[in-house]
């Protein structure tokens, strides 16, 4: 088969989805590697600007990539807009970039560990018995 190409693809499920693929010959069937599927949606700000909202194709998967059977494609355009391109690249290089790169905080939300937060609740649960 022929080495791997930016696509769009339109699944039977309905989603469209943009990603780096690969195919490859399995048996009797063709299947597609998709690596970092991404869902695009035009957004329009309040001052009339267009844009883009990228977002992952699976929002609770950590995976990157996923093997999707060509039976559940409707179709696929190879895409060559570099502009498509280099906003995949960059959704790639930001969400690898954020995987435990930075450290969390109590500013972001963390308050504890389950041990620590356990001691706490102990402590002001032994307290709020004495002084009763």
């Amino acid at each position: 088969m022929e080495e791997d190409f930016y696509a769009s693809l339109k699944l039977k499920s309905g989603e469209e989805i943009f990603a780096r693929v690969a195919p490859s010959e399995e048996e009797d069937r063709t299947i597609l590697i998709l690596s970092n599927p991404i869902c695009i949606s035009e957004v329009k700000t309040k001052s009339g600007l267009m844009g883009y909202k990228v977002e992952p194709w699976l929002k609770t998967s950590r995976e990157d990539m996923f093997i999707v059977d060509m039976d559940n494609v409707i179709t696929m355009s190879e895409c060559n807009d570099p502009e498509m391109m280099v906003l995949h690249q960059q959704f790639v290089h930001d969400t690898g970039e954020g995987i435990g790169s930075s450290k969390i905080n109590k500013r972001m939300g963390y308050i504890a560990n389950v041990n620590d937060a356990k001691e706490i609740l102990e402590k002001i649960y032994k307290n709020s018995n004495t002084k009763s």
